[in-house]
This record gives structure tokens, sequence and C-alpha cells, in this order.
């Protein structure tokens, strides 16, 4: 008996480290609209910055001083990225912004590499709190009492100050119409900062108090992302109390889960938010009418149309360029173009999604690795040849997001994103613990394409060939009825309905025919690399897919390519330099914040009526 309630309080302290994060993460969302992926590097930022303090300050006083110094530091640094960034791109499009809270990712992460080292640091034990007690015949942490009695006193705070203050009061106004707040005169851009140094605030103390269990690594911030979003969709956007329970909930399903089936950490908090999103997608303590249109891009700013003359001129060099380009260049340069084609194409996919279907997916790699994982198979346990195995993979893509598409497509905004993710997660915690069959993190290796296809020069044409004719496949379907049909259910779901269109059978075969072309981008990485393995399916490489389109332009056709093209081109050249992330996150930020309507949308406003001259 006594272990299992030893196992219930250790897995309340769990929750205890989980819910001062996921608490920050959902008042930032609720005030602001922001999806704010950079809120694990706080997390992080907080870990390490308590190790340093501890160092310096001793005893009981000097331990907890330390905690609470960490938290407020990073409560400032998360002020000047609002102030600096943030505060400049309230106005774009709010998955815009998402691409503007992934550059601090990358510049945290260079500067925690540089100042602290690249080796996992080990916090020290709280001073007074590095003995256990016994419950019941069975020790457990007196720390893990002291993170339970902090997470209950963090709820107690902040139930008191959105309850009992002026300030706290106009934040859950703003979450429930921040436009009305606004038009009350109300200074929207003091409570935003306001609220985003409260959400880094938790995000610190989170990772500092956290220390003594974990110690600090520069890997601990994506490894907290997905736990946090989960937390934070199940319990509701916005909701303190609702991010406390589904902590919870969390935290013991995994302490028991373990028991039961020890391959259940990384899958069951999917598979939970998931079964929540379906059945209440508004989360267990949110509320139906916050079920709007967040995250939704929104209709493009002109009608999708056809290529002028001179356009079309522009392609056809552009293309005759690439056909030539074998005779001029060394294999490394086909290498990296290769890549460059393959990134559009699952680009491009997403964005046909995202854009002209109006439906925001956060988990397309599902479909990307989806593709490259069912060639593997079939090329390592039934020797399949290339001419077989090379179509099953955008089938076996398309099959799959047949089957999670039938339930995203019932959801819209964030939450669609949300469901999205659970699904991808689930899929790539199915890859990553299914060794036997997957190799699980050491991949499947040795897949290469047949003889005729083997040379550089001939894989890099099958690569264009296939590549490009899936992106015009994409652009052509769009001026279908079909692709018609589908801008109209994004438009006007419900003018659709009234003329016979059924919305929900359209976004699921455009969710399904995405995926499959996923599916042939992951099918030509296989063959490219030789291998696969279960990164292909994880978190950033949807994170990678988004930003390429955003960074593009999501409101033109042509922006998952250039998007793709540039992000990996200065991924390729940056990454051999010294503190590469610091200039890449710099560059994306910049990029962010000087071409606001994308790439492709900046040169489409600069250079647009040359271009359509006919």
């Amino acid at each position: 008996m006594g272990f299992y309630v030893v196992q219930f309080l250790t897995g309340l302290s769990s929750a205890a480290a989980l819910f001062l994060v996921a608490s920050g993460l959902s008042i930032i969302f609720g005030v602001t609209r922001i999806v704010n992926f950079a809120h694990g590097s706080f997390y992080m930022l907080g870990a390490f910055i308590a190790y340093s303090m501890v160092g310096v300050l001793n005893g009981v006083f000097g331990f907890w001083v330390s905690v609470l110094i960490s938290a407020v530091a990073v409560g400032l640094i998360g002020v000047l990225i609002e102030f600096l960034i943030l505060r400049r791109v309230y106005q774009a499009p709010e998955l815009f912004q998402l691409v503007a809270t992934f550059g601090p990712i990358l510049i945290i992460q260079d500067l925690a590499l540089n100042f602290w080292g690249p080796e996992d640091l080990f916090g020290p034990m709280a001073p007074g709190l590095d003995g256990a007690i016994m419950v019941l015949d069975t020790p457990l942490p007196e720390y893990d009492l002291a993170l339970i009695a902090l997470s209950f006193l963090v709820l107690g705070g902040l139930w008191l100050l959105f309850n009992r203050t002026r300030w706290g009061t106009l934040v859950r106004a703003a979450t429930e119409d921040r436009d009305m707040v606004g038009a009350l005169g109300v200074n929207q851009a003091w409570l935003f900062t306001g609220t985003f140094f409260l959400g880094s605030f938790l995000a610190g103390l989170g990772g500092a108090a956290q220390l003594p269990k974990g110690g600090a690594t520069l890997i601990m911030d994506f490894e907290i992302l997905a736990p946090i979003f989960v937390v934070v969709v199940i319990g509701g956007m916005g909701s303190i109390l609702g991010a406390f329970m589904a902590a919870l909930l969390i935290s013991e399903l995994n302490a028991f889960g373990i028991l039961v089936w020890p391959e259940s950490t990384l899958v069951l908090m999917f598979l939970v938010m998931a079964v929540v999103l379906i059945v209440r997608p508004w989360g267990l303590f949110g509320k139906p009418e916050a079920l709007g249109q967040h995250g939704q891009v929104g209709p493009p700013d002109q009608p999708y149309r056809a290529l002028s003359r001179r356009a079309n001129m522009v392609f056809a060099a552009g293309l005759a360029l690439l056909l030539l380009l074998p005779i001029f260049s060394g294999d490394f340069t086909l290498v990296l173009v290769m890549d460059m084609v393959i990134l559009s194409l699952f680009a491009a996919s997403i964005h046909f999604l995202m854009g002209p279907g109006g439906m925001v997916s956060f988990g397309h790699a599902a479909y990307f690795g989806g593709g490259a994982y069912a060639i593997a198979l079939l090329t390592s346990y039934f020797e399949s040849p290339m001419e077989i195995a090379f179509f099953v993979g955008p089938l076996a893509a398309g099959v799959l997001a047949l089957g999670f598409g039938w339930f995203c497509v019932r959801r819209s905004g964030v939450y669609l994103a949300m469901l999205t993710l659970a699904f991808a997660q689930v899929t790539w915690s199915v890859v990553f613990q299914w060794g036997a069959l997957t190799g699980g993190d050491d991949g499947i290796i040795g897949i290469w394409p047949s003889d005729w296809a083997g040379g550089k020069v001939a894989y890099y044409y099958l690569t264009l060939f296939f590549g490009l004719g899936g992106i015009v496949l994409l652009r052509r379907t769009l001026f279908t009825p079909f692709g018609y049909a589908m801008r109209a259910c994004r438009d006007s779901a419900l003018r659709s309905a009234s003329i016979g269109i059924d919305v929900t059978r359209q976004q699921w075969l455009a969710f399904a025919f995405s995926g499959a072309l996923a599916g042939l981008a992951g099918a030509l990485f296989v063959y490219a690399k030789g291998s696969v393995f279960p990164d292909e399916m994880s978190l950033a490489r949807s994170f990678d897919g988004l930003i390429m389109v955003l960074l593009g332009g999501v409101k033109t056709l042509t922006g998952p390519v250039a998007g793709a093209s540039v992000f990996t081109w200065l991924d390729d050249v940056i990454s051999r330099l010294d503190y590469w992330r610091l200039i890449l996150g710099s560059l994306i930020i910049l990029i962010v914040l000087a071409f606001p309507q994308g790439i492709s949308g900046f040169f489409r406003d600069r250079f647009g009526p040359w271009f359509d001259q006919r």
C-alpha cells in the first residue's frame, strides 16, 4: 500500500513542475493568442540561471532566493522578447507570430551552450530537503513534498491575483474579448507585457524549482514543450485550474501507467489529449464559446489566379537552369538542390492545407515520415524493389492522413492544430519505441534506389520530376472543381453547406490529399539519404515545415517553395559557422519583422504588376 501512496505523491510532485510551466503558457495564450513555442526555452533558462545562483548563495534561504531571482530574471527576459519582437507582430496573422517565437529558441540555445557549456549540469540538493521521509514504510524524497506545496501555493496565488485584483480582472476580460478591453480604453500593450512577464516568470520558476530533481540540460526546452501543450489543451486554453488538473491527470497516468505498460511513457499523454479533443474540444475546464478561429490564417488578400505570360517565362527559365545544373555543378550542389526540392514539396503540402484549405497542421511530419517508413519497412522486410515501394509510400501516408483526418476536420482553429499534433506524436512514439520493427532510435538504414537511379545525376532528375511534379499537381488542384469547393469551405462553411457542398467530406479529402503529397516528399527523402530515423516524424520536423510556409508567405502559391529553399540554404550555410543557431534565429526574426507578408508576399507586392502583364 505504501508503494502506491508514494507513487501517487511522486506523480503529484511531477505535476507540480509541469503545472508551473503550463500555467504560464496558458496565461500568455489566453490574453495574447500567441502560441509561444519559446516557452520551453524560458523553462530551460530558469534551470540554468538557478544553477549559477545557487553556487553563489548558500543555505536554505539562499536556495529559495536563487529560485525566486531566477524566475524574475526569466520574466524580464520574456518582457524583452515581447517588447523587441512580438509587440511588432501582434497585428500580423496569428500563425505568423509562431515563427517569431521560434527565432528566440535558437538564440537562447546558442547563448546557453556558450555560457554554461554542452555538458548536463546536475543541480545540488535543496538544503534542508535532501533527505527522505517514510510513508507507510516506503521512502519519499522530502523535496517532492516541497514541490507539491509550491504548486498549491502558486495555484492559490494565481487565483487571488485573477479574482481579487484589478489587473487580474483585466486579464480575465482580455481572455474573453481582448478587442472589447481595448475599446474600453485599456492599454493593451502594457497588459500584454505584464501577461508575458507573469507567464515567463512561471516558466522560469518551474525550471528553477525542478533543478534538484532533473538538473539543467540543453535539450530540456524541447522535452518540456510537448507535455505543456498537452496540459494546456486538455485543461482548456486560458484556464489555470484546468492546467493544474490536466498536469495532475497526465502525471498520475504516467506514474501508474509505467507500472502496467512501460512503453506508454511517450504515447499515453497524446492519446489522452486526442480523446479529450475529440470528445470535448475546448478542454476539461475551457468554455465552448472560446472555440473560435484562433490560429486560422484567413482568406488570401487576392484570389489565386493563373500565371501570366511573363511569370511563365521566368519559371521556364528557372526550370531550364535546374535541368542544366548537373553540367556545371558538383555532387554537393546537386544534393543541396534535391533537399530544397523535397522540402519544397513537403512545405507545399502543408500550405495546401493551411492556405487554400484553411486548416492548420502542427503534425504534418507524421505523413512525411510515414511515407519514408513505409518504404523502409517494405525494403527491409520484404526486399521490395524501388519501383513498387516508391509508390506505396505516398499511398500509406494518404491512408494515415485519411484516418487521422476523419477526427481532425471535425475541429477548427488551434484545436484542429493540436489534434494533428496529438496524432503525430502518437505515431512518432510508436516508431520510436517499437524498436523490434522500426529500429527505434537507430532507424532503418540501407534504403537505396535501384541501380538505374542510383547515380547522383539520375536521382537528381528523378527528384526534379516527382518533386516539381507534386508541387504542380497541388497548384493545379486549386483550379479544379475540388479546389474551388475546398476554398469555398474555407471562406464560408455555412454558405458552402447551403449550396450542397459536404464541408466535412471536402476537408477530409483535402487532408488526405495533402498527407499523400507529404508522403511523396518522404519517399524521395528516404531514397536520397538511404535511411530514415524517428526524427523525420518528430515535432521539430513539423515545425520546420510550418516555418518554411510562413517564411515564404502563406497567402501566395510560391511561398512554400521560396520559404523551403531559403530555409534549407540558410541552414546549410550557417550550420558550418560558430554560433549558427544564434545567426539563424536572428535571421528568422529579421525576416519576420522585415517581411510580415513572407518572402514571396514581399516580391508579389513589389514586382506583382510587372508579372501580371500578359
